[in-house]
């Protein structure tokens, strides 16, 4: 068994990307859970306040948005795949092949991350519009990767990534 495994030039076909991701949704729903459970114990069960209007305080959202991304950004410049990406045998790479550095990382997740800042229309739209708003822009980012030969997605343009299949 090979210690290292080795990229194809292949790109990645869409239906695996997104596997991947469903698989990496699991993981993290698993790290906000304990990470809220962590704050839970550390403020005496008080994180959270619930009433007329839930509260949830700015440095408990700020923390799990910090923890979420460090484990994207850690898995795609550590080995190039996230736990999700393994099983699907699929690598994020640079355009040449090589492993992406860390500012490939950042703009990678902050480019991926970019729509949730429609989350912020809640208020006005409401709950369920404002999802599907953001999984129809979802869908554009992945939908460029139909027209690009090498299956790239909006954030791999803006980082020179892209995803490949390996041998």
């Amino acid at each position: 068994m090979p210690t290292h495994l080795v990229t194809t030039d292949q790109p990645c076909p869409l239906w695996r990307r997104l596997l991947a991701l469903v698989y990496d949704l699991l993981i993290v729903v698993a790290i906000v859970m304990v990470v809220g459970l962590l704050c839970q114990l550390a403020t005496g069960g008080q994180l959270i306040r619930t009433g007329a209007v839930t509260i949830v305080p700015v440095w408990y959202q700020a923390l799990q948005g910090v923890v979420v991304s460090a484990y994207f950004v850690s898995s795609w410049v550590r080995g190039g795949q996230t736990v999700g990406m393994r099983p699907w045998r699929i690598r994020v790479t640079r355009e040449d092949g090589g492993a992406i550095s860390m500012q490939q990382a950042m703009i990678r997740l902050l480019v991926a991350a970019a729509p949730m800042v429609l989350l912020m229309l809640t208020p006005v739209l409401g709950l369920r519009a404002t999802l599907w708003t953001l999984l129809v822009v979802w869908a554009g980012w992945f939908l460029a990767g139909c027209f690009d030969a090498r299956r790239r997605a909006l954030h791999d343009f803006a980082a020179h990534t892209e995803i490949r299949r390996l041998d």
